[in-house]
């Protein structure tokens, strides 16, 4: 994600660029090369901001030297953030801070001069004498103190917020994981209702209607006293019972979603399309290439093309001829359907008009493409192309 075109989060060595940059910016106004060994000391606790991370303690340890005799606080300051941002116990930054803020008093309010600069003189007395002269008053030297102490006090407090906010980011981080856990559950229970019902509906209604035809189907065949009247309540009979089966095990399906994984056995392949068209009922040809490697819902999409295809010739253009082919091309399978214009008078049936766009949304979902319209000479074509291995959406 970005903010105003640039990264929402930088890289964290963009950061250390960046600390490392300041740091030795700040060392060459401060400076003095010619005051050795203090300037040694100043640039070893600069450069050792690099380990800041591994080693935070020692390296704030480095850095306290150029503090106090050169005043070289941005290094003490960052190593101090990095110790209250890492720090699990209270006591390093703690310890830390008061390290500094006693630096930070040292060299701010001058007192270091009793020790290494030029009020350093025998006996005590007279040093503490002019320390109490340059102090005066005693008001703003107070004031003086407490401002150092909170510089010093800043970098833990920035690192103690920091640390509260990642922690409180990674909490709400895991309540939103629960929370949408909690929500796919809901919606899964819905889900699970919506199917059962689903089911009931499917196994009362449907499944009568079809057991009836059926029954009926079977009747007429015992019943017809002519060939053609038998041949045709035969394959009523055997597409109910076929239908029946299918329908079953989708109830099956619908009532264990959820559950557990189940798949739709057994599914249609390639070799399952000359029976179907031998067995649509009209006057179809097919011309199927063998395809290696074509993987199951690539099989599925192409027989289901066929089907609603011939589904939607027999319905819309009774009596025209239908020829079905499948290629192999070189990175899928193309399937298409053409019909004739009809040959005989169309009868109005009811219909959803879902079946070409379930075709395409089954040949999108796999990465496919589909299309479907008139031809020149007043028929119909259906065509889709499913790649060798389905995509991944």
């Amino acid at each position: 994600m970005t903010r105003f075109g640039l990264p929402e989060r930088l890289p964290q060595w963009v950061w250390d660029a960046g600390v490392m940059l300041v740091a030795i910016a700040h060392l060459a106004f401060v400076i003095d090369l010619s005051n050795q060994p203090v300037a040694t000391l100043a640039c070893v606790g600069v450069l050792a901001l690099v380990l800041r991370r591994r080693w935070p303690f020692a390296v704030f340890l480095a850095t306290l030297p150029a503090a106090f005799l050169v005043f070289e606080k941005v290094a003490s300051m960052i190593a101090l953030y990095t110790i209250a941002r890492q720090s699990r116990r209270m006591w390093p930054p703690l310890t830390a801070t008061a390290l500094l803020a006693a630096c930070f008093v040292l060299q701010g309010t001058q007192v270091y001069h009793l020790f290494f600069g030029s009020w350093r003189v025998t006996p005590f007395a007279a040093a503490w004498d002019a320390l109490q002269v340059h102090l005066y008053p005693y008001e703003s030297f107070l004031r003086l103190v407490l401002y150092y102490v909170v510089m010093a006090a800043v970098p833990t407090i920035l690192g103690y917020s920091q640390r509260a906010r990642r922690g409180m980011a990674d909490r709400l981080a895991e309540i939103e994981e629960a929370r949408e856990h909690e929500q796919l559950l809901l919606t899964q229970q819905a889900l699970a209702a919506e199917r059962a019902q689903l089911a009931r509906e499917m196994h009362d209604v449907v499944s009568h209607q079809v057991s009836l035809i059926a029954v009926q189907a079977g009747a007429l065949q015992v019943l017809s006293r002519d060939d053609e009247g038998r041949r045709i309540a035969s394959t009523i009979r055997r597409l109910s019972v076929t239908t029946l089966e299918e329908l079953r095990h989708m109830v099956q399906v619908l009532r264990v979603s959820g559950i557990r994984a189940t798949e739709l056995t057994p599914q249609p392949t390639l070799e399952e399309l000359g029976a179907l068209v031998a067995g649509s009922g009209i006057e179809a040809e097919l011309h199927l290439e063998r395809i290696a490697d074509l993987d199951p819902a690539g099989q599925r999409a192409v027989y289901r093309t066929v089907q609603e295809a011939l589904t939607n010739a027999r319905k819309h253009a009774p009596g025209a001829a239908v020829a079905v082919a499948v290629v192999d091309t070189s990175d899928g399978a193309e399937v298409s359907v053409v019909n004739a214009p009809s040959a005989r008078p169309v009868l109005e049936l009811p219909g959803s008009r879902h079946g070409l766009l379930g075709l395409r949304q089954r040949a999108e979902l796999l990465g496919g493409r589909f299309e479907a319209g008139p031809t020149p000479e007043g028929g119909w074509v259906v065509r889709v192309w499913v790649p060798r291995v389905a995509a991944t959406r």
